[in-house]
């Protein structure tokens, strides 16, 4: 079954459901419907949270799952959060992906945010090693 369109591919506007119908005995129901936050997602979002889910939301488990760093992680999770409607911490704008240069006070964000995830138990110390070996 393909996924429901939530967007108009002419003029990208927010499409409405406006029927279902009952596969066993053809019953419709006509109104409009709102689709679900997780149905208007981006796919890549979508499959973030999947992995954070299977992954019980332990980051080094995605970290690892996706092979890719602990801040990203962190950035990807603020994405979808915010994707879904949720602010960032106290308010602020999520974080956008990083760019594969960084300026030096976001790599010193960066290494801020692994030493403080390690402090509060979040990471392992290898990996808290790990994540600053990648920033050099």
């Amino acid at each position: 079954m393909a996924k429901t369109l939530t967007r108009c591919p002419v003029c990208a506007g927010e499409f409405k459901i406006t029927e279902l119908t009952c596969d066993r005995c053809s019953a419709r129901v006509q109104s409009s419907f709102d689709t679900c936050r997780f149905c208007r997602l981006p796919a890549e979002h979508l499959a973030f949270i999947e992995t954070f889910l299977k992954c019980e939301g332990n980051m080094t488990r995605v970290e690892k799952e996706l092979g890719v760093s602990y801040p990203t992680v962190r950035n990807r999770l603020t994405g979808a959060l915010a994707a879904l409607g949720y602010s960032g911490p106290q308010g602020e704008a999520p974080a956008a992906e990083p760019e594969p240069e960084t300026a030096p006070e976001e790599m010193a964000g960066r290494r801020r945010d692994a030493l403080n995830a390690l402090a509060r138990g979040e990471i392992s110390a290898d990996d808290a090693a790990r994540v600053l070996r990648e920033l050099t």
